[in-house]
């Protein structure tokens, strides 16, 4: 480039350097980004570069002069390291991003951080591959579900599921037709809340399990002629009354747990859930859900330190589960 070009690409450049090579154990001298700027063929002086990082501190940035060790480092950036290592090991561990897509965005956020930060970080990297999905369209399909949902549009796409013929799980394809109210990341997956057209109710889809995903102009159901909310379809509200993304008639259930497992019920139900009774070794407490096989899944998990009080239905569950597993190792 022409040096009178580079001259003004300059300030651009210190910002940069001070990005990538800068930080509290790590700060750069004024000579060090004299050197930098000159293999970008730019010839500067230390006092132009100090007359450039005080343009920098005017405009905002937090530059700080450090005397041990010497020199500038950039001391806030847009994210800073624990959060860049928070949302990388996010994107590294969910599912329903592909392997591409994960080292694409983790890429990303190392490029947030020093050069020593990075190496540091990519020694302790670990991604397991095999458990990602393979649908390269869903980053497509989350920004077409959300123009479709603001829009208020119906959506029609191909919904694979894994279903058993003879000894094999093969994939089978079904053509569907959605109203979407909302998209929600819940127990590793990312699902869409709508309503299939078919039915009056709410129903839950993988997004990693969709595939060519159209909005249709077709206008959607209102989400209040099948759930119970009228004005605002509350995600947060749905998602802790539904276990393990089943949906179901919402009904009052009362539970009995040992306070040996009050933190783990605490976790599961938050600090809303409805105390009832506490004696010295238990406490019962109530909570709107659905019933569902799922829910009695979560409470068998506790064994005998969980007994349903109501409802009925949820009662007879659990009975029947345990009798099925009890017949299991009588047979």
């Amino acid at each position: 480039m022409s040096k009178a070009y580079g001259q003004k690409l300059k300030i651009l450049y210190v910002l940069d350097i001070l990005k990538k090579y800068s930080d509290e154990q790590n700060p750069v001298t004024a000579n060090d980004i004299c050197k930098y700027l000159e293999e970008k063929d730019i010839p500067s002086e230390r006092k132009s570069v100090y007359k450039d990082i005080e343009a920098l501190i005017d405009y905002g940035y937090d530059i700080i002069y450090s005397r041990s060790p010497k020199g500038y480092f950039l001391a806030s950036r847009e994210f800073e390291e624990p959060e860049i290592h928070l949302l990388s090991d996010a994107v590294r561990t969910a599912k329903f991003i592909t392997p591409k897509k994960t080292r694409e965005l983790v890429k990303k956020f190392d490029s947030m951080l020093s050069v020593t930060a990075r190496q540091k970080r990519q020694k302790n990297i670990y991604i397991d591959f095999s458990k990602k999905s393979n649908n390269e369209e869903i980053f497509y399909n989350i920004d077409k579900i959300s123009d479709a949902v603001a829009d208020g549009k119906k959506i029609e796409f191909d919904y694979i599921s894994r279903e058993l013929t003879g000894r094999d799980f093969v994939d089978v394809t079904k053509k569907m037709k959605v109203s979407p109210y909302a998209l929600t990341w819940q127990d590793d997956h990312y699902y869409l809340i709508g309503n299939y057209e078919k039915y009056d109710n709410l129903l839950h889809l993988r997004l990693d399990r969709m595939f060519k995903i159209k909005i249709i102009d077709e206008t959607a159901r209102f989400f209040g002629e099948v759930s119970e909310y009228k004005d605002v379809f509350d995600v947060t509200d749905y998602v802790t009354k539904i276990f393990g993304m089943f949906s179901g008639e919402l009904q009052t259930i009362e539970l009995c747990c040992n306070k040996k497992i009050a933190k783990t019920v605490v976790d599961r139900f938050s600090e809303k859930i409805f105390i009832t009774n506490v004696t010295e070794n238990e406490f019962c407490f109530s909570f709107k859900a659905a019933v569902s096989e799922a829910l009695v899944t979560f409470i068998m998990n506790f064994s005998d330190e969980v007994k349903v009080l109501k409802p009925v239905e949820l009662q007879d569950m659990v009975i029947q589960r345990s009798k099925k597993i009890l017949q299991m190792y009588e047979n």
